[in-house]
């Protein structure tokens, strides 16, 4: 029997690199000690190599498209950030905080996903011109869409707009669940993809982040979609456990998260992720966990296909 299928788009990275423009948001991103620019480039290819083995190794469908080296894009390998595709045919561009992300807006890589995955655009909604106004909204790294009960969470932040997150619904015909989320610091959660996932039966969440005020509700919400709580402790969303994606193949589902994310993980949630039927796929990425600040959701983003299908 058939069943439903996400195909996964990457991007290789041509000139991976710690971003000065991102870091006074991004609490995860952390300055290279003793790795020079050259030397993370590299580093931060072979990782990006490491997770496509991992996942072709699983038969995940992917379209991977190649960073141009100009002009430089330390970020490119985070395409989930400014588009997402979507079951009905849509296509999104979002508006990105940091000026120099904004050219990893690149029309080949949707063409790749395109060719190499079969999608077939219907309609498409570009919301790059908002960065003019200073309202930004980066992709599934902003929103954590559950597709089946069309809810987006988002946390807000300086790169999660609450009235540009409206707009998207509007457009999209989702409800909302905005929240407030900061580290122990007291430094906004810059992304919502750090502090919560979802699967189909189960939903990983540092609840500790979120905001008091907003504790119960997220908590609640999650529950009356059906799903049990994983709840994710501070030391382990530091090592990006929060930033994991399920994803769905032929009569299987994945869990992908990275190495550290794994070994964060205690023999409970373990056996819990086991339980609700995911299986792990994971890959070591410690440069571009480190210079980048994101891990292996932010590195993919994810492209529905007809159920059975698969990349050509």
């Amino acid at each position: 029997m058939s069943s439903a299928v996400t195909g996964l788009c990457l991007v290789e990275p041509a000139a991976f690199g710690f971003n000065a423009g991102t870091a006074g948001t991004n609490r995860f991103q952390q300055r290279p000690a003793g790795l020079d620019a050259s030397a993370a480039a590299a580093a931060a290819r072979a990782e990006f190599h490491t997770l496509v083995g991992a996942l072709s190794a699983r038969g995940i469908p992917l379209a991977i498209a190649a960073d141009t080296p100009e002009p430089p894009k330390p970020d490119a390998v985070f395409p989930n950030n400014w588009v997402s595709f979507h079951a009905d045919g849509t296509v999104v561009l979002y508006p990105m905080y940091d000026p120099a992300r904004r050219a990893e807006r690149r029309e080949p890589v949707i063409q790749q996903v395109k060719r190499q995955l079969g999608f077939v655009e219907r309609r498409r909604f570009d919301l790059s011109s908002e960065e003019r106004s200073g309202r930004f909204l980066e992709g599934t790294g902003s929103l954590v869409l559950d597709h089946q009960h069309r809810i987006a969470y988002a946390c807000r932040s300086p790169r999660t707009d609450p009235g540009l997150l409206a707009e998207w619904a509007r457009l999209m015909g989702y409800e909302t669940f905005l929240f407030d989320a900061a580290t122990r610091d007291g430094v906004p959660v810059y992304h919502t993809n750090v502090v919560m996932w979802l699967g189909s039966r189960i939903a990983g969440v540092g609840l500790e982040w979120v905001a008091a005020e907003h504790r119960a509700a997220l908590a609640d919400r999650l529950r009356a979609t059906g799903r049990e709580l994983l709840p994710l402790a501070d030391a382990q969303l530091h090592d990006f456990a929060g930033n994991m994606l399920q994803v769905d193949g032929a009569g299987q589902r994945h869990l992908l998260m990275s190495a550290r994310a794994a070994a964060s993980l205690d023999a409970p949630q373990r056996r819990q992720i086991a339980q609700a039927g995911l299986q792990p796929v994971t890959a070591a990425l410690p440069v571009i966990e480190q210079l980048g600040g994101g891990s292996i959701r932010c590195m993919v983003a994810e492209v529905p296909l007809a159920a059975g299908e698969s990349a050509t």
